[in-house]
C-alpha cells in the first residue's frame, strides 16, 4: 500500500477498531455464584478463532456430551461463514492448512465479527480462544471478566506481563480457564511423576527436549506486502501491535514464524516444557541462555530457523531444549523428552517410553539395580481428554488440569527464551518478581506498548 491507501484503510476501519478497543471497566466483575451450571445442563460455548486450530478444538468439543455451540466469532468472513469454497485461493496451499468447513450449525449459531459482542450474549457460558498469540491477553481478561469461562490456546500470553495479568484476573474472577496443554490429560504422562518417585532415575541433574521440523528449502517464503482480501479484516487482526502492511505469508496461518505475533519455541515447544515443567516439580528458570541463526532457510520470517536454549534451574538441573526447522529427523533416539538421572535415562514421547538404567563411571564400581523398561502408549486423543476436562471443570467448578498459573509458568519458560535471544546474553531471572536482575534491555521486553486504542 502507499500511504494514502494506507490511511484509506485505517479510516475504513476506524469503527470496527473503536468497536474492540479493550479496557477491563467495560466488563464488571461477575458473581460466581449467580452463574453456575446446573448438573444437568450443557455448556453453552462461543469460539473467537475458527481457523486451523479454532475447528480441530471445536470439532474435540463437539464429541463432549455436555457441550453445546451457540456463537462463532472470526475475522475471516470464510471461516466464519464456514464456506471453504470461498476462500482465497492462495491461503489453499502445501502445509497451509486450510479447514475443511462445510458444516451446517443452523440458527441457534451466532455469528460475530467483534468478539466483544459476542461477550455480551447470554447464551454463551464459556469461550473458546484459538486466535493468534497477541490477541489471548486482551481477549482472555475480557471474557473473564464478563463473566465467561476460558478454554485458552497456548501459550498463555506474547508476553510475561500480559500473562501475568490473565493470571490476576482470573484469580480475580473465579472463573474456570484451562489452557491448550493437552498432555497434561494424557495417561501416559500421568504415570511418569510416580515413576520418577520410584527411584529408578536417581537423581535428575539434566534434561533435553526438542521440536523438529525440516521446513527447507522455502519455509514460507518471500512475498511483498500487498492489499489484504477484501473479506478479512487485517487491521483489526493486528490488534495491539503496530501497523504494517498485509503480506499473505504472515496470515490467517504463518503468523507463528513472525516474533510479533508468535513463535515456534512458544507455539510448539512450550508444550514440551510443559510436561518437564511437570515432571520435575519446577516451574521457572533462574538464568537463560539461547542462540538462534538464520542462514539456510532464505524466507520472511522473523524468528530462528534454529534454536539452542539452555536453562538453569535454582535446583541445580540444567535443561537443554532445541527448536529446528532444518532438520526432519527427531534430535533424540526415541520420543521428544529426555530425562538424564544418576541411575538410568528415561526417553518420553506421545508414543510411550523407554528407560534405560545408567552404568558406573570412572572410579564407580556399583551395579545397576534396574533393567531396561519400555512402555507403549495405546493411542489417545489427548485434545479430547483436555476438553473434556474442561467441560467437567465447568459444571464442578474445580480448577482444571491445566490452571492457569502453571501454564502461565510453562508459556514463560518460551517467551524468556525469545528474550535471551534477542538480547544476546546470558540473563539471569528471579521467577518471584518476575524481572531479570542483569539486563536493563531484557526487563524492557517483559511487554511492549500497545497501538491506540488497545489497552490491558
Amino acid at each position: 500500500m502507499n500511504n494514502k491507501s494506507r490511511r484509506d484503510f485505517i479510516r475504513k476501519s476506524s469503527l470496527a477498531v473503536a468497536a474492540i478497543s479493550v479496557g477491563t471497566a467495560a466488563f464488571p466483575a461477575i458473581d460466581t455464584k449467580k452463574t453456575i451450571i446446573g448438573a444437568n445442563d450443557r455448556v453453552r460455548m462461543g469460539f473467537i478463532g475458527v481457523g486451523n486450530r479454532g475447528t480441530q478444538l471445536l470439532q474435540a468439543f463437539e464429541k463432549v456430551p455436555d457441550f453445546k455451540l451457540t456463537a462463532l466469532c472470526d475475522l475471516y468472513q470464510p471461516y466464519l461463514t464456514r464456506k471453504r469454497e470461498t476462500v482465497n485461493p492462495r491461503y489453499i496451499m502445501p502445509g497451509r492448512p486450510v479447514p475443511t468447513m462445510g458444516e451446517n450449525f443452523g440458527t441457534d449459531v451466532t455469528l460475530y465479527h467483534d468478539y466483544r459482542k459476542m461477550l455480551e450474549d447470554k447464551n454463551v457460558d464459556a469461550v473458546c480462544i484459538a486466535t493468534p498469540d497477541h490477541w489471548h491477553a486482551l481477549q482472555a481478561i475480557d471474557s473473564v471478566n464478563a463473566g465467561k469461562d476460558v478454554y485458552l490456546e497456548k501459550p498463555v500470553s506474547m508476553t510475561i506481563y500480559e500473562g501475568r495479568k490473565i493470571v490476576e484476573a482470573v484469580q480475580r474472577t473465579q472463573r474456570v480457564v484451562s489452557v491448550g496443554y493437552v498432555r497434561r490429560a494424557s495417561h501416559l504422562y500421568a504415570k511418569i511423576p510416580d515413576l520418577i518417585k520410584s527411584g529408578k532415575l536417581g537423581e535428575i541433574s539434566m534434561i533435553s527436549s526438542h521440536y523438529c521440523s525440516n521446513m527447507t528449502p522455502n519455509g514460507i517464503g518471500n512475498m511483498k506486502p500487498e492489499s489484504p482480501p477484501a473479506d478479512f479484516d487485517w487491521n483489526t487482526w493486528l490488534g495491539p501491535r503496530a501497523f504494517r502492511n498485509y503480506q499473505y505469508n504472515i496470515a490467517p496461518y504463518m503468523f507463528r514464524w513472525w516474533k510479533d505475533y508468535s513463535s515456534q519455541i512458544a507455539n510448539n515447544g512450550s508444550h514440551y516444557l510443559d510436561v518437564i515443567q511437570w515432571m520435575i516439580g519446577e516451574n521457572a528458570p533462574v538464568a537463560i541462555t539461547a542462540a538462534g541463526t538464520n542462514r539456510i532457510i532464505k524466507d520472511d520470517r522473523t524468528i530462528p530457523e534454529n534454536m539452542e536454549i539452555t536453562y538453569e534451574l535454582a535446583s541445580g538441573k540444567i535443561i537443554h531444549f532445541r527448536c529446528c526447522e532444518t532438520i526432519g529427523n527427531p534430535a533424540l533416539g526415541y520420543g521428544n523428552i529426555a530425562l538424564f538421572g544418576t541411575k538410568g535415562t528415561l526417553y518420553l514421547g506421545d508414543s510411550g517410553y523407554k528407560l534405560f538404567p545408567s552404568t558406573a563411571g570412572q572410579f564407580q564400581t556399583w551395579k545397576p539395580d534396574s533393567e531396561l523398561e519400555e512402555y507403549t502408549n495405546p493411542r489417545e486423543d489427548m485434545t479430547l481428554t483436555h476438553v473434556t476436562d474442561f467441560i467437567d471443570c465447568v459444571k464442578t467448578r474445580k480448577t482444571p488440569v491445566s490452571s492457569i498459573e502453571q501454564s502461565f509458568r510453562s508459556s514463560s519458560f518460551a517467551l524468556l527464551a525469545n528474550i535471551a535471544w534477542e538480547v544476546k546474553q546470558r540473563v539471569e531471572w528471579d521467577p518471584v518478581k518476575e524481572r531479570f536482575t542483569n539486563n536493563k534491555a531484557a526487563n524492557k521486553l517483559l511487554h511492549y506498548e500497545y497501538r491506540k486504542p488497545w489497552k490491558l
